[in-house]
């Protein structure tokens, strides 16, 4: 039988997995093949007990760790080929990936007795850069100064935040949007950069330079 665990949640993945063989096999000797061992172990290891055999009336149990997901091409061919066999064998095969294309998933999922899934929850999209933008556009001096202060503390490059400041003056132009700050915003900026080296000075602090010093409405 084969029972398959997957998804980019891998450690709720590998609990579930833990949790279920325990549960169905208490008695069971485990055998784990990962991406590390080599071809002739996973081979064997799909053979039968053999070396690996159990204890005198023990059980055996097989979980293929990460194998699929490797870099192994020949081990992940192998462990595909035998899908069949796992799906009709008395022993119990256990499958744990992370997140796998869809092509290989489905194959697995054809013939595993039981399938589960856990993916990690994705994370909201992070929109605070672009309030920069919209507090220069708006003249907003305080907002634009928080904004700048969170972006470089979370790691923002100063390169990045600049260059969406400069975007954002520059989409002023393009709404027609008070042209002549907007042009006076967009030529500051084009400049800011070259300024810094000139004056031997790293571009975040450019930036603060600006947001405190240049006028803004």
């Amino acid at each position: 039988m084969l029972y398959f665990f997957h998804g980019s949640d891998r450690d709720k993945a590998r609990i579930a997995l833990n949790k279920a063989f325990e549960k169905a096999t208490k008695e069971a000797d485990v055998l784990r093949i990962t991406d590390a061992h080599a071809l002739a172990d996973l081979s064997a290891a799909l053979q039968g007990p053999g070396m690996f055999a159990p204890p005198a009336g023990g059980a055996r149990v097989v979980v293929f760790d990460s194998v699929l997901g490797g870099a192994n091409e020949e081990m992940r061919s192998k462990l595909l080929d035998a899908l069949p066999m796992m799906g009709k064998s008395d022993e119990h095969f256990y499958v744990l990936e992370g997140a796998l294309d869809a092509a290989t998933r489905k194959q697995v999922e054809k013939y595993a007795e039981k399938s589960e899934k856990y993916d990690a929850p994705k994370k909201e999209k992070d929109n605070s850069i672009f309030a920069l933008s919209n507090a220069l556009q708006k003249g907003d001096r305080k907002a634009l100064w928080v904004g700048l202060m969170r972006e470089l503390a979370k790691g923002g490059a100063p390169e990045a935040v600049h260059g969406l400041l400069f975007w954002g003056a520059k989409q002023m132009l393009v709404r027609g949007d008070d042209k002549t700050r907007a042009e006076k915003l967009v030529a500051s900026l084009a400049v800011l950069p070259h300024e810094a080296r000139r004056r031997g000075e790293d571009l975040e602090y450019a930036l603060e330079r600006f947001v405190l010093t240049k006028s803004l409405v």
